[in-house]
């Protein structure tokens, strides 16, 4: 039903806690694959993808764009859910996804949904962290909220730009009032 993917930067300890969020939805059946997508090439995600039964995913770029776009044109299922290693989603998740996945599917229109995200209470609280949570009440939702979309609703608004400056902001721009906020928590340890 569901390809996950999760962009890293080649650190561990950030894939695997959202990789342990994802466990209950693997074994309710919601999660099909998990792809880990990594242009570090310094084989530390290659190892964790192994050891976790995930998929590697390498990439030749940069961007974070670039990255998505890469886990995008390898995942096979019918909805994506693009997420940044060290997002943990809270208990409710697989519920409130199943729900949001069959609405749209039997509704027939293109929707997409972001996380509500939910400060970690172990970082810091400084000026950039008031900055960043009042950005989002005036802009919207930023990429580390993550992203589930129907692959063709992704296909038809042209996906991650890989070479974009800052795709993932362009992305969820474009869906505009497409877009859902869901009541699930996602929380960015790291």
């Amino acid at each position: 039903m569901l390809s996950v993917i999760i962009s890293t930067e080649g650190v561990e300890q950030t894939a695997v806690a959202t990789l342990a969020a994802l466990v209950p939805g693997a074994a309710a059946g919601v999660i099909r694959e998990v792809l880990l997508v990594d242009g570090t090439r310094n084989g530390v995600i290659e190892r964790v993808a192994d050891v976790a039964g995930c998929r590697f995913v390498g990439f030749e770029g940069s961007s974070q764009g670039a990255a998505l776009a890469a886990g995008a044109l390898q995942a096979r299922s019918p909805w994506l859910m693009f997420l940044p290693a060290g997002a943990v989603l809270e208990t409710g998740w697989i519920e409130e996804t199943t729900q949001f996945i069959q609405a749209v599917s039997t509704s027939g229109r293109d929707r997409a949904a972001v996380f509500r995200y939910a400060r970690s209470p172990y970082v810091d609280t400084g000026l950039r962290s008031v900055l960043r949570a009042v950005a989002r009440k005036l802009i919207g939702p930023f990429a580390d909220q993550g992203l589930l979309i129907a692959r063709d609703h992704y296909d038809r608004i042209g996906g991650y730009p890989p070479q974009a400056r800052r795709s993932e902001a362009r992305l969820l721009r474009r869906l505009g009032r497409s877009r859902t906020l869901l009541r699930s928590r996602i929380v960015m340890v790291g």
